[in-house]
């Protein structure tokens, strides 16, 4: 997902250079510690009351507000997050980062997801893909890396084209890109036994031609106008409308995501689609 307006230059050159890797053991970052945010400072049209947002949109059409269940979704740049307190403000669901490409762990991952699951939220790991390694790898070091837990949320494939890496700027062809995706989705639906979802952007989506990737839950980026408009008959499940929201309990900003449906659809979809 794409990082935060308010990290560090120092830590968005860390991630850069995360690259590929080597083959030298796992990498960590470190696990920051932002400081908390007033969401009231940072009220936004169009932005649920109980959120801020830290630089908003001038939203025309279905604003995120028109959306009834929301989420987030964090890496180790939120620090260690008061999970009761985000769910008191309104956090439904939470994806942490967990791994990336086929050496990289995020360290937010295991102490965030323990914590979301003592507070009640439902919560579940992606995987940031990279196509210097292959796909099946990369499913294996997610797999190795991110535990199945009954009642987590599905694992999520966060596919984009990586703009920042000095080490992995590869863009194969269509068909190989949705050939590689279907490798993954495959593995680790067979290991979690639940449908992975789909996390894209706006231009991978359609230089990729996703919509021809059916049978999936999508998850779709968009922070300057409903999905509706800026992915054209794709249906969706779960939109990312902003990188740079403001949450009670969270350090500096975080991505905030709203469900499709109303909290019966939520509801119903979650028993659905949980781990078992």
């Amino acid at each position: 997902m794409r990082r935060s307006r308010l990290i560090s230059a120092i830590a968005v050159l860390a991630l850069a250079l995360a690259g590929c890797g080597g083959d030298s053991g796992p990498k960590q970052g470190t696990l920051m510690a932002p400081a908390l945010l007033d969401p009231a400072a940072y009220r936004a049209e169009g932005i649920p009351g109980q959120f801020g947002d830290t630089a908003p949109h001038d939203w025309a059409g279905i604003t995120p507000a028109y959306h009834g269940v929301h989420g987030i979704d964090a890496a180790r740049y939120q620090g260690l997050i008061d999970w009761p307190r985000a769910r008191a403000a309104g956090v439904s669901f939470a994806w942490l980062k967990a791994t990336e490409g086929g050496d990289r762990i995020d360290p937010g991952f295991a102490p965030n997801a323990r914590a979301a699951r003592a507070a009640g939220v439902p919560v579940g790991g992606y995987h940031f893909f990279y196509f210097c390694r292959t796909a099946a790898e990369q499913a294996e070091w997610f797999i190795r890396n991110v535990p199945r837990v009954k009642g987590d949320l599905p694992p999520v494939l966060d596919i984009e084209w990586n703009h920042t890496s000095p080490s992995c700027q590869l863009r194969p062809d269509p068909a190989k890109v949705r050939a590689e995706m279907r490798t993954f989705l495959e593995i680790l639906r067979a290991h979690y036994h639940v449908t992975p979802v789909i996390y894209t952007t706006v231009d991978f989506w359609a230089d990729n031609d996703l919509g021809q990737m059916r049978g999936y839950d999508f998850w779709l980026r968009s922070v300057a106008d409903h999905p509706s408009v800026r992915y054209p008959g794709a249906s969706w499940t779960f939109w990312q409308y902003t990188g740079t929201g403001v949450v009670p309990g969270i350090g500096g900003t975080v991505d905030l995501n709203a469900f499709a449906g109303g909290p019966a659809e939520w509801a119903a979809w979650l028993a659905a689609r949980r781990q078992n």
